[in-house]
Parts: C-alpha cells; structure tokens; sequence
C-alpha cells in the first residue's frame, strides 16, 4: 500500500475524531435501563438522593456522547440530555406495560421478573424505546446504534422511528423485522419471524410511510410477512402464520392459509 492511501486513513481519522464505540453507547443504555429496572443488575440503592445523583450522571453522560457524536452543539445536547431524562417517567410506564402484556399474553411467563430479566421481546422493545425517544428529539446516529445492538443480541430487529403504542408483546421474537414508518397499536402481539417492511426499496419516498399500519388488538402469527405504507390491519384481526400480505384487512378479520391453498400446493410440486 503506497502512502496515499496512509494519508486518506489519516485525513479521515483526523476529521472524525474519537467516536465512543457502539459498546459504549449501548452500555450507557443498559445503565439507564437496569436503574429503572433492578431486577436485571446487583446494584441496589438506599436512598432517594442515590438515585438521583444517578441519574444526574447519566444526564451528564448523554450529553458527553452527543458532543463525542457530534450530532449538535454542546448547548443543545444538555437540553437533549435534560429532555430525554424529563421523558423517562413516560418511558417507564410504557415499559411497564410492555412487561405486563408480555406476562398476560404468555403461558410459560411465571412472573414480571422472569419477563424483566430473561425475555429478548421485553430486552429488544426497552431499547428501542429508549431509542425512539432520542429519535424523537432528533438525535443523530445513537437511536440506531442502540436498536442495532439489541438486535444483535435478540434477532429482533425495530426501527428507532416507528410509532408503537402501550402494551406491546414479542413472544419468542428470534428474526422479527419492524420497519421505519411502521405505525402499531396498543395490545399488539407478534410472533417470531414477522416482517413489517415496505414494497419498495426505492430511497425517493423515504420520507413517506412505506411500512404498514397494525391497529390495536392484533395478534400475527410466526413468518407472516406483511408489507407497504398503505397496508392496514384492521383492530381486533388475527394473522395466521406464514401469510403474505400487501393489502388491507378489515377490521377483526382472520387471515391464514387455507387447507384447499396447502393442497393446491402440493399438487403444483408434483
């Protein structure tokens, strides 16, 4: 290698600067996430004013990362940083559900603390909404980092910016796909293997919702795969698994592959 290519490497490392690692942004992440859940670590306070100097610090550590990712100004991050933290009782109550329907909606669940401390749904929907929140304060790069992270750990794989209300359940979760402008309900339940993805990989509508619409008590079932902006689950419907779906379903409607569509299948084969 000649010594052009040593001087692009170095240019670039001089522009780019000393970036935390994706490690370190998650680990500030599961430190906000084991304080409001002590189940997961061996830490415990004693005192309010504990907890509080807590959190302070990891108000502090936000900002340092968001100045370390240059997403903004300093000034601007601590306003981020305080914003995010005034958020998290909100974030709390909504994780709060999350362990609720997870625990309601699954017969093997023997308790909350089993949901907290060894359910990759409850793992993978904490980050994210961790992530969603910094997304919706227009942080930079981080949200991603941290739902890719989780990713990684669980197979379950959410955008940072979809919109997914209260009470919501991953049973098994291993390869479930959650797109950007997908827009989900309260007391949705979704199996392993589901996609919620687009039609079109096309970057010209990328502002545009691409991803479906799941509506409040909808149950989808392993493997469905259901795609585009336009496609709306209707509440109250079931969606059995392994269906393709690029339409619209009506309300409390019942989707699954027919005895008569698996013969027909077979016959094709033979």
């Amino acid at each position: 290698m000649d010594k052009e290519f040593y001087q692009h490497i170095l240019n670039k490392q001089q522009i780019t600067g000393a970036v935390p690692s994706n490690k370190e942004i998650a680990g500030w992440a599961l430190q906000v996430i084991r304080l409001l859940y002590p189940e997961q670590s061996k830490k415990l306070y004693t005192f309010v004013h504990q907890l509080e100097a807590e959190f302070m610090k990891l108000e502090s550590e936000l900002c340092e990362l968001l100045d370390a990712t240059r997403g903004k100004q300093h000034d601007e991050n601590q306003e981020i940083a305080r914003k995010f933290f005034t958020g998290v009782p909100e974030l709390y109550r909504l994780l709060n559900t999350d362990i609720q329907a997870t625990f309601a909606g699954d017969p093997a669940a023997k308790s909350e603390f089993e949901v907290i401390r060894a359910y990759p749904g409850f793992y993978a929907i904490s980050f994210y909404r961790l992530a969603h929140l910094l997304y919706q304060l227009n942080v930079p790069l981080i949200p991603r980092i941290l739902t890719e992270y989780a990713h990684s750990k669980t197979g379950i794989d959410i955008h940072p910016a979809a919109e997914i209300n209260d009470h919501f359940h991953i049973d098994h979760g291993t390869g479930v796909v959650i797109g950007e402008t997908c827009k989900i309900g309260r007391h949705v339940k979704i199996f392993q293997g589901v996609t919620l993805g687009a039609l079109s990989v096309s970057k010209t509508p990328a502002h545009a919702q691409r991803h479906p619409t799941v509506e409040d008590n909808v149950v989808i079932y392993a493997g469905a795969t259901i795609l585009g902006g336009r496609t709306v689950i209707g509440e109250g419907s079931i969606i059995g698994g392994n269906v393709w779906l690029t339409k619209s379903v009506p309300p409390y409607s019942k989707v699954y592959h027919t005895h008569e569509v698996s013969l027909l299948k077979e016959k094709i084969k033979e």
